[in-house]
Order: C-alpha cells, then structure tokens, then sequence
C-alpha cells in the first residue's frame, strides 16, 4: 500500500514538473526576440488583424520570416483570447525578419504605411479597440529616427484630411501568437480573403493610394528586377554568362554547370534574380542542357520567334531582365509536352533550404510533402 501511494506521489510530482517545463518552452517560443542570424534585423509594427499585414511583407525580398503575435502591454504569455479582448494592452502586431543588405528599413516603413489607416485612432477598419490601433515599434535610435521622419513626411503630404495618429513607440517583448494564425492567409485562404474583402481594408488602400501601391521596391520579388548596367553585368557576370544572357550565345551541352543537378530548388534569372525554373519540373532530355516542362511563373517568361542559324525556333527569355535564356520545344514529356532547353550560365539554382534566407521563402511549399 505505501509502495502504491509512493509511486502516485511520484506520478503527481512528474505531471507537475512536466506541466511547468512545458509552460516553460510556450513561453520562452513565444518570445520572438532573439534572432539566430547576426546579419538580419527586425522590424515590429501593428496595423490592425495581423492576418492582413503578413502577406505584403512576406513577399519581400529580403524579407526571411514575418511572425504574427503580440506587443506593447503589461500582460506576460498572452493569449489571442485575452488580447482580443483588450484586457491585456497588447497590441495584434508582426515582427519582420530582414536582411539590411537586401531592402532597407525605409523600404518597409513604406509599405507598412500603404496596408493601414493611419489617422483612425480607435483600431483598423471593422476591428475596433486599443488592440487593433497603428503602431510603429522601434528596436533601435536608427529605426525611431527613420519613423518618425516618414511620418512627418507623409503628415505634410497632404495625402489625407485628418492628422496621422500613429504611435511610435519603444519596442518591448514580442509575443509570438498561437500556430493557427500564423500564415492564417495560406492556411485558410476562403476565409481569409473573405475577411480582407468585408474589411473595407483594399478599398479604403484603393482610395488613398490608387496606381501607386504599384510603386516598386527594391526589395520587393514582385518588382520589375531592373536590369543593371552594361558596365556592372561585366563586372557581375563571367564571360560565358554574359555571352549567353547579352549576346544570345550557347554554352556547351554536358559540360555546364546544372544539366545533372538533382537538388531540389528553383532556379532564378543571374541577372535579375527573378524566379524561372523549379526543380520539380526538371527532366533529364539527354541533351547536356537543364531541361523543364514548364516555367515556374511564366509571368517572368517571354517567348519569341528566333529564325537565326538557318532555323526557326521560339526563344525563351527572362520577361524583365530580358536574359537569353534557351529555347522551347514541343517534344518534352507529361503533363505539358513542352521542353523548355535552357542554358546554365542563364541560371541560378536556390536550393530549397535556402529559399527563405534568400527572399522566396513563398516557393518552400512547393517542396513540402
């Protein structure tokens, strides 16, 4: 009997100090200070339902990681329940995890002020309450300096009729939010577009930015990818890539540098870095050139009439760069039948645990099973 009631004063001890640990590690994931990579940088802002204000900084270039949570009140480990409530004086926010060498701090003030209302005091479109206010959290005396002169500058725009009541404030703990709503858009994306469009949000954006939400950013994976100068593609490129993307010329089959590549990732335009190519839709045509049924986004593609060589055939090229890349031809494989032969100096392979760190973070889920 008293080994029966030992092992069960034991059990409750065990259940108890798990229980702790366990709250433990909740909250210390929840914290999402401490960034694992010297070189990357954070920025915090709050604009309402982070759910809307994850996908634009996310397909930033540059931009490695955007995590939805909770910052700015008196309450430690928060839950969704408690800070919706606004009992807890937290604000919904993200924090953005960037690369300063690839899109600066400036850059995402911009677009942060183009998804907000910034002169609504009492929270964003229909989510009413101190939580869902606008704020911008700095986390050094660089990022309060750069706020605060975009904010003068867009109160002295003229852009709208009432001041701007965005808060700058001190950046504090961050509280990472539940799992479920992180990428909530990707996630669920019925319900999420159906809250977006009710919200009045992309109206109320439509009216005060028109064409200029089109503005591009440097940093931004949907920008036009400017293609440099003749002078710095000499510098960038070496010379089989420069004759191949400026001059149209053609490397040598079987002995270029991703005809046997098997990793899997995407490969992207040398010049301009635009996504092209998936490794999930690469083949081995016998050839000795990388070979694809289809393009990745063929947005970023521009196919023309080639009569060169004595020869008609339909050239590939990058759509904003404007890089040679190969050609296309009708005797490739299912689902498409097409075989898009594409040299490798045109090329750059992102392999897939790479993807975020290099700003397409966007394509992991085409390698997730």
């Amino acid at each position: 009997m008293i080994k029966i009631f030992t092992v069960a004063v034991l059990a409750v001890i065990l259940l108890f100090l798990y229980a702790k640990i366990n709250k433990s590690n909740h909250y210390q994931s929840s914290r999402a200070e401490d960034l694992q990579d010297e070189n990357l940088e954070k920025a915090t802002f709050a604009g309402g339902c982070f759910w809307c204000m994850e996908p634009p900084f996310e397909k930033l270039e540059g931009v490695s990681e955007v995590i939805s949570g909770y910052t700015g009140g008196h309450k430690a480990n928060p839950t969704y329940e408690e800070v919706s409530s606004g009992g807890t004086g937290h604000l919904e926010s993200i924090q953005v995890i960037y690369d300063p060498t690839k899109i600066t701090y400036s850059e995402l003030l911009d677009v942060f002020w183009k998804q907000i209302d910034p002169t609504d005091p009492g929270g964003q479109f229909v989510d009413r309450g101190s939580q869902y206010r606008s704020a911008i959290f700095y986390n050094s005396d660089e990022q309060k300096r750069l706020a605060e002169e975009s904010k003068e500058a867009l109160d002295k725009s003229g852009r709208y009729d009432k001041p701007i009541v965005t808060e700058i404030i001190k950046a504090t703990v961050f509280y990472r939010a539940e799992d479920y709503h992180q990428d909530f858009y990707k996630k669920n994306p019925v319900r999420y577009k159906a809250y977006r469009y009710f919200s009045g949000r992309d109206k109320y954006i439509k009216k005060i930015w028109g064409d200029e939400m089109e503005t591009k950013i440097s940093g931004s994976k949907n920008q036009a990818h400017n293609k440099p100068s003749k002078e710095e593609l000499k510098k960038k490129l070496t010379r089989i890539q420069y004759e191949v993307t400026q001059d149209n010329g053609t490397e040598w089959p079987f002995r270029n540098e991703y005809w046997d590549n098997h990793r899997e990732g995407i490969y992207v335009d040398v010049v301009s870095g635009e996504p092209l190519f998936s490794s999930r839709d690469k083949f081995d045509s016998g050839t000795g050139w990388p070979s694809f049924t289809r393009p990745l986004d063929k947005e970023n593609i521009a196919e023309g009439q080639d009569n060169s060589l004595f020869m008609s055939r339909t050239e590939v090229r990058s759509k904003n760069a404007n890089s040679h890349l190969g050609h296309v031809f009708n005797d490739g494989p299912e689902p498409t039948g097409l075989r898009y032969c594409i040299n490798s100096a045109s090329l750059r392979f992102i392999p897939k645990e790479d993807l975020a760190k290099e700003g397409y973070g966007e394509y992991q889920k085409l390698f997730e099973k």
